[in-house]
């Protein structure tokens, strides 16, 4: 998939249609391989986000009363079309996000869909209404939900947003990566060609000062959904705490693979680096730290390095130069 073939990246989705934003500012999204720009998407303002939040509170209304088994028909189309734009998919995000186009494949792409298919089957079988003692407990949809996702997993991350409030009833808008937000794009066109109803899914990209604030902020949002740094959750818990919003963060943290002394060092230690630098590092639960007894130390490091050695052919570049300072430092 290229930049040509794409849905029209110059509008937002709004209210089940391709809309003019309210500002010409724009955003650029380069390849990380080659520093060169393939697409210009719009930079939202406020007005955009109050458009999208009013259009997902009117659709929400008739989508939370939907059926499970007809909410599970749309998003069984939906992974009919991500299944038939699988390989235009693994090409855009080859050089939307950098990595090796196998493991795009498998992860960025194999994985969401995996995921898609999870919540279908489990929409067959979850119990909304269900009889507990002399009590009826009644699950129901939040309300409209703010999905804010980051960069280095796009389609993955908007789908593991989405999909489970679309399943539960709720709208969504969604805000993407300004560094990675092109498969949001084909995600926002590949559910309303599935049928979504207008409203219940909107598309606002744009910077967290212009869009994510405005949007945790907006008093029509009941719950915010963020996958992103420690810092930046802070603040959203903060903002959302104004309106008493359900708020769900994924931060930011250095994990630890924790190896004991009957471990075959064999198998765990290149387990343990391959799964570090897996997507080149920028996984939140990559193992980045070792921690190995001290009279295992040296047999440990060898086949790390060695492991490593081995690595480079399944490694892209780091998705921006920001990124890459960072790693450097």
């Amino acid at each position: 998939m290229t930049a040509s073939t794409l849905p029209d990246t110059t509008r937002l989705f709004i209210d089940g249609s391709w809309v003019l934003p309210s500002s010409t500012a724009q955003l650029s999204v380069f390849n990380p391989e080659t520093e060169q720009l393939i697409a210009r998407v719009p930079s939202g303002t406020p007005e955009d986000v109050d458009s999208a939040v009013r259009a997902a509170r009117a659709a929400f209304s008739s989508w939370s009363v939907t059926t499970p088994a007809y909410r599970a028909s749309i998003l069984s189309e939906l992974k009919c079309l991500l299944e038939s734009k699988r390989s235009e998919l693994v090409e855009l995000i080859v050089s939307e996000v950098g990595t090796p186009a196998r493991v795009a494949d498998s992860v960025q792409v194999g994985l969401p869909i995996a995921v898609l298919e999870s919540y279908i089957e489990l929409l067959g079988t979850y119990e909304f209404r269900r009889r507990v003692g002399a009590s009826i407990v009644m699950r129901e949809p939040v309300g409209v939900v703010a999905a804010i996702t980051p960069w280095n997993y796009p389609l993955h991350q908007s789908v593991a947003k989405v999909i489970p409030a679309l399943a539960a009833g709720c709208t969504v808008v969604h805000k993407p990566s300004e560094i990675a937000p092109l498969t949001a794009f084909v995600l926002a066109d590949l559910l309303d060609r599935a049928g979504l109803p207008q409203g219940v899914f909107n598309l606002v990209c744009g910077t967290g000062a212009e869009v994510g604030d405005p949007l945790v902020r907006h008093p029509d949002v009941d719950m915010v959904s963020f996958t992103g740094s420690t810092d930046t959750g802070r603040r959203i818990g903060a903002a959302a705490a104004d309106t008493v919003k359900r708020v769900t963060l994924e931060l930011g943290g250095k994990s630890a693979n924790v190896i004991l002394d009957d471990a075959d060092l064999q198998v765990a230690v290149p387990a343990g680096v391959k799964n570090a630098f897996l997507n080149s590092g920028q996984t939140c639960t990559a193992l980045s730290r070792m921690l190995v007894p001290r009279d295992c130390y040296d047999e440990a490091l060898a086949i790390a390095v060695e492991t490593a050695e081995k690595l480079e052919p399944r490694l892209g570049p780091v998705a921006t130069e920001a990124q890459w300072e960072r790693v450097q430092g």
